[in-house]
């Protein structure tokens, strides 16, 4: 069964979930696992693919951005909409207000939940979603 985490951050700028989520997405890569990262659009995307080259000099995260109809053999892909992931992957960072269709699919979601009021209700909401279906659920205060 899917195993959920939520990881609360003390901040208010959608810059520093980002930043999480690239750090997060280091750490799951060089692990060994494949991760995709659900964002809410094309801009967001676009910005944590940007992120992602940008995470640390010393490191490398192999990612992109899934194209329709492209291979998408990257470890780390990125995508938005509700369209599932290419391919079955480990490690589901979501970074939308709802929990995506597919999560099953995934062996770990991770949640990244800051101190933005309609995020935090949002992921309070999710919380309960994953509760009542009786996931397993973690939560960690970062």
């Amino acid at each position: 069964m899917t195993r959920i985490s939520f990881y609360v951050l003390k901040s208010i700028e959608p810059e520093q979930r980002q930043a999480f989520a690239c750090r997060l997405a280091e750490k799951v890569y060089h692990q060994g696992q494949q991760v995709y990262i659900h964002t809410e659009n094309a801009a967001q995307s676009a910005a944590l693919n940007d992120a992602l080259w940008a995470i640390r000099p010393d490191s490398f995260v192999p990612h992109e951005e899934i194209v329709p109809n492209a291979d998408n053999n990257s470890p780390v892909l990125i995508g938005h909409n509700e369209a599932t992931p290419p391919r079955l992957m480990d490690v589901l960072i979501n970074l939308t207000d709802q929990q995506p269709l597919f999560f099953s699919q995934f062996e770990r979601v991770a949640e990244i939940i800051d101190d933005n009021a309609p995020v935090k209700q949002a992921g309070r909401e999710r919380f309960q979603f994953y509760k009542q279906r009786g996931y397993e659920l973690d939560t960690f205060h970062i």
